[in-house]
């Protein structure tokens, strides 16, 4: 009797703790889009995102180096190369957001982005992988979304900014497209810091380039904007990943991906609710085709898929907020691969 209450016991804790996660998952990279809209009212979009990755790939390398040991951070000639790679895409595409989100709002940002898994089939298709046929109408549906989202008219933003949001998305979904397929660290929180520390050096040197002294001068940022800041390097990268690490861990993938289509739904809440942006009937459209979409392509692929296995830990895997000093990069691209 007592063996079946601690099971049911640990079936129960396990439950809660997963739920746990997938709602600080949901809820803090669906707030990301608030933060690097609050980091770039007075902040420089590129100064402000080469910010935040030199600071979560730094803090990623000495975490790694503390609990894993300095050998996983050893790189060879190719490996440094396609980290430089990918890490220019990734970081790249996300500040991309920086600049957009002055003029497009962060609902309608979401949305764009979420599309990522459908640019990944779409990249399959071009590489003749074949996916299949309910992978392809998916596709079809969730770029008619996106259509309706940027055609002119309506007081949707710039077309230009929304434009380049699309680039934006392409980028991390090529960049997650190119990443299984190059010689990149083994050690996935290692690869990640790489990237994270290569798209920051680039970032940073073309805010250099960009921007005046008095722009980069801290002094002439708002506290808004630093706590924006703040939040994506505490919140979207040392406590969004380490529950999704955890969840990758101890949930079905097809469970975890459900943040794909969950988080847009919160980006665009709390863009109403704190910044008091409208929601017109084309988001509406819009999201319901891209979010309908990208439910399809994420179950169809996680079903088609083997079981995927967890990232390497840092720590034990029952320790639900891990240090693991992640901007969520490896996260959303283990998701869009599938």
């Amino acid at each position: 009797m007592e063996s079946r209450v601690g099971l049911v016991v640990t079936v129960v804790s396990r439950q809660a703790k997963t739920w746990i996660a997938l709602w600080t998952v949901y809820i803090v990279w669906g707030s990301t889009y608030l933060g690097i809209e609050l980091a770039g009212e007075t902040m420089p979009p590129f100064f402000a995102a080469g910010t935040r990755f030199l600071i979560a790939g730094t803090l990623m390398l000495v975490i790694v180096a503390w609990r894993r040991g300095t050998a996983v951070l050893r790189l060879t000639k190719a490996e440094a190369a396609s980290s430089a790679l990918v890490g220019v895409l990734l970081p790249g595409a996300n500040s991309l957001l920086f600049l957009t989100e002055r003029q497009v709002p962060i609902g309608l940002a979401s949305l764009i982005i979420a599309a990522i898994p459908l640019w990944v089939v779409l990249l399959r298709l071009a590489a003749r992988e074949r996916p299949d046929l309910v992978s392809v109408t998916g596709l079809v549906v969730g770029f008619a979304g996106i259509a309706l989202l940027v055609r002119p008219g309506g007081g949707s933003g710039s077309l230009a900014y929304l434009l380049l949001t699309v680039l934006g998305s392409f980028m991390w979904a090529f960049g997650s497209f190119l990443s299984p397929r190059l010689p990149v660290p083994r050690d996935a929180f290692a690869a990640t810091a790489y990237e994270m520390l290569a798209g920051g050096v680039v970032l940073m040197t073309a805010a250099l380039i960009a921007y005046s002294p008095h722009q980069l001068n801290p002094a002439h940022y708002s506290a808004r904007s630093l706590f924006g800041l703040a939040y994506l390097v505490v919140f979207g990268s040392l406590i969004g990943y380490s529950a999704y690490a955890w969840l990758l861990a101890n949930a079905p993938i097809g469970q975890v991906a459900t943040y794909a289509y969950v988080n847009p739904v919160i980006a665009i809440a709390l863009g109403a609710i704190v910044l008091g942006e409208s929601i017109t009937w084309r988001i509406v459209g819009g999201a319901l085709l891209i979010i309908a979409a990208v439910a399809i392509v994420v179950r169809r692929e996680s079903r088609e898929e083997a079981p995927v296995p967890a990232p390497p830990s840092l720590g034990e895997t029952d320790d639900l907020v891990r240090t693991d000093g992640h901007a969520g990069e490896l996260a959303a691209r283990r998701v869009a691969e599938r």
